[in-house]
């Protein structure tokens, strides 16, 4: 045999090379009555790749959601970031899109003020919490409860608003980001009323859901109108999807 150290013809018999000490083997070969190696060489077994797991089809196993992209959601914050530049870009004014004043036959208003932002801050707090609880949602419940739950807290907020004040000035989605926040935290809320142990992190959602909240100290065009309806929204509508979902 060859070492491969030093590249000297050696004897086969031999678990170190004699001219440059090289290890070639681990323990000496097995030798039969007629002086043959009675070893058999070992062959590397090549090593397959691990097949990786296919998408998880719908209703392949009972009681769990299959694996989708977060469409709804992704539409709703790309909606908000459209709103946040139209109105900069474009001869539109931000009057035509938000609450500003009392909508009157504009009524339309009530659906585009939801999508619009004239504060920068503002736009990533409600859009962030949308995209989060949004996605974190949709994939537990589906399309139709997001939408319902960003319907209910931001048309209804901003309805609320323009309805209560003389002269109201409301845009943003902080009534449907709290929605959507709400109607998530409840399934843990109830686990940890119960005594059982619980996944999510519900001091951040809490933190997150306390800075959205807080909105209209930091800007004017946010509601608290909007903010309670949000909340209302999301235990009365979150409440039921829960117990929906664990049936």
């Amino acid at each position: 045999m060859i070492c491969k150290s030093c590249g000297s013809e050696v004897s086969q018999y031999i678990t170190e090379c004699p001219y440059c000490g090289n290890r070639l083997r681990k323990r000496a070969p097995k030798i039969d009555r007629d002086g043959r190696v009675a070893e058999k060489p070992r062959r590397r077994r090549r090593r397959t790749p691990t097949p990786a797991l296919p998408r998880l089809r719908r209703d392949e196993i009972p009681g769990i959601r299959g694996d989708s992209r977060p469409y709804t959601t992704i539409v709703l914050v790309l909606l908000g970031l459209v709103g946040c530049l139209l109105w900069r870009i474009d001869p539109l004014k931000l009057s035509d899109l938000a609450i500003i004043g009392k909508p009157g036959p504009h009524w339309w208003r009530l659906l585009t003020a939801g999508f619009a932002y004239d504060n920068s801050g503002y736009a990533f707090g409600a859009l962030g919490t949308v995209a989060l609880y949004g996605w974190l949602l949709e994939h537990r419940l589906g399309a139709l409860p997001v939408l319902a739950l960003f319907a209910a807290g931001t048309v209804g907020g901003l309805a609320v608003t323009a309805a209560a004040y003389a002269d109201p000035v409301a845009l943003g989605a902080n009534g449907g980001a709290l929605a959507l926040l709400v109607a998530w935290a409840i399934p843990d809320v109830l686990s940890l009323r119960a005594g059982e142990e619980i996944e999510g992190d519900l001091l951040g959602t809490a933190v997150i859901g306390v800075a959205v909240a807080l909105m209209p100290l930091a800007w004017p065009g946010a509601s608290w109108l909007a903010d309670g309806v949000g909340v209302l929204a999301g235990i009365g509508l979150g409440w039921p999807l829960t117990r929906l979902a664990a049936r």
